[in-house]
């Protein structure tokens, strides 16, 4: 069997089709010869820099190309990249840098002041190169990005003296919105086959065997190299793994042009490019995104679009539906996993036949177990924890005690459980209830927040809610809505949405106490935090006292 690295995946597809696009953003193209270039001048100036085998790389940027590049040129020199939330502010990102061990970061020069006061605390770090923006030259103390990229390394392809390896490590950290943020440690050859290993059942294609075919494929009689739109964040799983996907079949991964999402620019890169694919994180996307579709009937040609898909983040039947019925022949495409397990489940959705919200299929390699080890029998109407084995993370980086928790031996085999609890209906689809850090303890019973944000959003007046659990004399919690209403709608009374919330699901999960706000806070991939918003809703109830 292949021991995969991803560069010489992609340095066999390079050679094959140098001037095919590899990255895109906006009117800038990348062709799969720069990209390569481009990643062996990079690769060349990390090592010398002092960087050896495994050394850390941050990649302290917004999506563009040079996110991708940064990567391969990581992978190239048997460096371990690793992802910066561009959220963070200084001390999280001292910690960050300092917890992964970073010895060069690569960033945009628009965060030069985050930076600039935390060198002295981040003393392993020996490299600083910046990505220079309009009116943002890089900073005196860093080297620019597209001087070192521009040159021409003494030997191509890079490698460095100790070479590559199938165990080289690419770092994912994790958004921290339950604890400080976790390094999830990806050997490479772990993290391609559990993306696919090159290969895209949908098209028919099945997994590399050689590092050849990653090439011999590219031609007659094989399916065109697709083209992706990445709409979320290259700095998350979802983004991330999805433009690896996508490279792996030699394809072209587009980002896109503006930094703030928005709907309609989605849409004018959709018809444009004419993507096959578009990345996205739930609903924080694929609301506005049927919002300017309804609003714009017919203005896009969008018949490229073969999927549409999401991870991550909760994805409604009806958004399902209402994005399906203007694109009639994509696949929706939603998965269920998490930076330490891909592939927990699945759902496929096509106009017509629109998978339920959180209603999954399990994974080849997926299990529920309960908290002693028994496996969750289907229609048993019991709750576990959902888990996945096969090709795993090694664990968290430097921190034992949590990688045990989260990697169990269970049934003689290792697995992976990162926390979400689920039933499995009779027909073996999941039931998902939702992370137990976040489960609420209401008198004795335990409330799952997703399933209640779900059922919230259903009420015409929601446009977004999330549900956290407020402090009660008698049953130690009770559940509190924040709800962002619909622009046009009049905000809904809490006797409005308990009434709503009790039409379909136990009257216990009802919200006994409402707070409106104008916008949930979404981050950019999509997800909430829920300690924001708790700390949010005991302000609003506290002025209300």
């Amino acid at each position: 069997m292949t021991a995969w690295t991803f560069a010489d995946v992609w340095e066999a597809i390079a050679g094959k089709q140098p001037e095919r696009p590899a990255l895109i953003q906006g009117e800038r193209m990348v062709s799969w010869a720069d990209f390569d270039a481009r990643a062996d001048a990079l690769a060349d100036r990390l090592v010398p820099a002092g960087l050896g085998q495994g050394a850390k790389v941050a990649a302290y940027l917004y999506n563009g190309p040079e996110y991708l590049e940064t990567y391969y040129a990581a992978f190239k020199a048997g460096l371990a990249p690793f992802n910066t939330n561009y959220r963070y502010g200084g001390d999280e990102l001292t910690y960050l840098f300092d917890n992964a061990d970073a010895e060069a970061v690569i960033f945009h020069s628009g965060f030069t002041d985050t930076l600039e006061p935390l060198r002295t605390r981040l003393p392993k770090v020996k490299l600083w190169i910046a990505v220079a923006e309009p009116g943002r030259p890089a900073p005196a103390w860093a080297e620019d990005y597209e001087a070192i990229v521009a040159r021409t390394p003494a030997r191509r392809p890079f490698r460095a003296p100790w070479g590559r390896s199938p165990d080289d490590l690419l770092l994912l950290y994790t958004g921290g919105t339950t604890g400080m943020p976790k390094g999830v440690m990806w050997r490479q050859d772990d993290l391609f086959n559990v993306i696919g290993a090159g290969g895209q059942a949908l098209a028919g294609i099945p997994p590399l065997e050689r590092i050849e075919e990653a090439a011999e494929r590219i031609g007659p009689g094989w399916p065109d190299p697709p083209l992706s739109l990445v709409c979320c964040p290259l700095m998350h799983g979802t983004g991330q793994f999805s433009a690896f996907i996508t490279l792996n079949l030699g394809g072209a991964v587009a980002c896109l042009p503006s930094r703030q999402f928005n709907a309609i620019e989605l849409w004018n890169e959709v018809e444009r490019l004419k993507a096959a694919g578009v990345v996205i994180v739930g609903l924080a996307f694929s609301t506005p995104m049927l919002e300017a579709l309804e609003a714009n009937p017919g203005r896009w040609d969008l018949s490229s679009v073969k999927t549409m898909s999401s991870s991550g983040s909760m994805w409604s039947q009806e958004n399902k539906r209402g994005l399906l019925s203007h694109i009639p022949g994509a696949m929706i495409m939603d998965s269920f996993g998490s930076s330490e397990a891909v592939g927990l489940g699945a759902s496929a959705s096509a106009a017509g036949a629109e998978a339920a919200t959180a209603a999954f299929m399990l994974g080849p390699n997926c299990a529920v177990f309960t908290e002693d080890g028994r496996r969750v029998e289907p229609g048993s109407g019991e709750r576990g924890l959902v888990a996945v084995s096969g090709f795993l993370p090694t664990g968290y980086y430097k921190d034992p005690e949590k990688s045990a928790k989260t990697f169990r031996i269970m049934d003689g085999q290792r697995w992976s459980v990162p926390g979400d609890w689920a039933e499995v209906n009779a027909d073996g689809t999941l039931k998902l209830l939702g992370r137990g850090s976040q489960c609420i303890n209401t008198g004795g019973e335990k409330v799952f927040p997703e399933e209640v944000e779900e059922a919230l959003k259903t009420h015409p007046a929601v446009r977004d809610a999330v549900v956290v659990g407020v402090p009660d004399a008698r049953f130690g919690e009770r559940i509190c809505a924040v709800v962002e209403p619909e622009a046009e709608a009049a905000p809904p009374t809490l006797d409005e949405l308990a009434g709503h919330v009790r039409t379909r699901l136990a009257g216990y999960k009802a919200p006994r106490e409402l707070v409106v706000v104008p916008s949930i806070g979404r981050a950019p991939n999509g997800k909430v935090d829920y300690k924001t918003s708790r700390e949010r809703a005991l302000q609003a109830l506290a002025a209300t006292a």
